[in-house]
């Protein structure tokens, strides 16, 4: 399966340790594991040609391969420690599907578990963005509700200041004149291998795909399994 001749790599990255919330890649989620959200999903996809899970762990890996994932290889225990980065991550999948398998791919998207709202249509845009203007890479995003630098106070003995040095005004500055900020949500990072390979997550040219705030939960404390509870039961059909 390609997009117009580019193939396009999927790399779930899931550890075994993670502290802040033990177990959190297999920790229930609407009622099956949290990683389950994420293979469902790419699984859907119609454009990813190939999409794998790194994990370090016999645990995730057994509930993965359940929901039909592919697992080829399992990631070496010095790439999934506190300092392991995801680039490290995808690096060495890239390396070891081309020296093992002779696999090569354009693209390589990284699908955390910790982003289970994410869709197969999302993914599938992204994909569509990226090889349509031959961008670096593209990113999901969601807006920032009611957020701007000439909002932003610092608190000095208890008196409300301003955070930046430009004079503030009279009154709150309005909605509606702020102009309108945004982060990436974590959900999908798309990236041409060639940038993965020199350790460039963006490229030259980074392109946006907005996703609203609904899809845009990243589970890093638990109260944000509350909040995608919440999201998952909205979207459940009657």
């Amino acid at each position: 399966m390609a997009y117009k001749n580019k193939k396009i790599l999927g790399v779930i990255t899931a550890r075994g340790g993670s502290k802040g919330i033990p177990g959190k890649n297999i920790k229930e989620l609407g009622g099956k594991p949290l990683i389950a959200h994420t293979i469902e999903a790419a699984k859907k996809s119609a454009l990813l040609t190939r999409c794998i899970v790194s994990t370090d762990d016999e645990n995730i890996a057994e509930i993965s391969r359940e929901y039909g994932a592919d697992i080829p290889f399992m990631r070496p225990a010095e790439l999934a420690q506190d300092n392991s980065t995801s680039m490290e991550v995808v690096q060495h999948a890239l390396e070891t599907l081309t020296n093992d398998f002779g696999e090569e791919y354009d693209y390589l998207m990284i699908l955390q578990p910790t982003s289970p709202l994410r869709t197969a249509d999302d993914i599938d845009a992204c994909i569509r963005i990226a090889v349509d203007t031959d961008a670096g890479s593209v990113m999901s995003m969601k807006e920032l509700d009611d957020f701007s630098p000439k909002k932003m106070k610092k608190i000095e003995n208890g008196v409300i200041l301003p955070y930046f040095e430009e004079q503030e005004g009279k009154e709150s500055s309005r909605r509606q004149d702020l102009s309108k900020m945004y982060k990436r949500n974590c959900a999908i990072y798309l990236t041409k291998t060639e940038c993965i390979r020199r350790g460039d997550l963006f490229g030259k040219i980074s392109r946006a795909y907005l996703m609203p705030e609904e899809r845009s939960v990243d589970i890093n404390k638990p109260i944000d399994f509350e909040l995608a509870e919440f999201f998952l039961k909205r979207q459940a059909p009657l």
